[in-house]
């Protein structure tokens, strides 16, 4: 299947966000990257605003179908269990810089965090004072932030953990869900 122009231009922004931080989407850096005009940016958006959450957006669906992947089911689908596990496995594995950049850029916008919200309440609800005594939701919350750890350590260091001590600390935050019956 041929990947949408709207997609190849995200792609491109997303590109851009990596090397250079957000500040720096432009139309003319974007129309640049993806190898179009300005006016082929204009086309799909009408401002920079628009672009920049359409960027957001687009790298939250991205999380959501590796996720549905990852459970062989949608969240509305799948068990607390299979939603964290599916959570877990992806969130320590897809650490990269430009995702980084936009959900903290997101975390000051709440435009911004919305899609991003969205997927994680779907996928690893968070905690609420009702949780205190329930230390199912405790430890589901736990293997939660190990996982958004492991993410944020790969994110910050320049030296990337070897794939396969990642994929292991991956299975091992998803296996302790397994093993304490949560």
């Amino acid at each position: 299947m041929r990947t949408s122009k709207r997609t190849q231009i995200l792609e491109a922004a997303t590109r851009v966000v990596e090397r250079e931080g957000v500040k720096s989407v432009t139309f003319d850096s974007v129309a640049a990257e993806a190898g179009l005009t300005k006016g082929g940016l204009l086309y799909h958006f009408a401002s920079r605003d628009d672009l920049v959450q359409a960027i957001h957006q687009h790298l939250a669906d991205e999380w959501e179908a590796q996720m549905v992947t990852a459970a062989g089911k949608p969240a509305d689908l799948a068990t607390p269990e299979e939603r964290l596990t599916a959570y877990s496995r992806i969130s320590s594995q897809s650490a990269n810089r430009a995702e980084l950049l936009l959900m903290l850029e997101g975390s000051t916008t709440p435009g911004l965090a919305a899609p991003w919200d969205g997927v994680m309440e779907r996928w690893a609800p968070s905690l609420t004072t009702d949780d205190v005594d329930n230390q199912v939701a405790l430890d589901r919350f736990i293997a939660r932030l190990a996982a958004d750890g492991l993410w944020l350590y790969e994110s910050l260091n320049t030296e990337p953990l070897a794939p396969e001590l990642r994929r292991a600390l991956a299975e091992r935050i998803a296996g302790a869900l397994d093993h304490e019956g949560t």
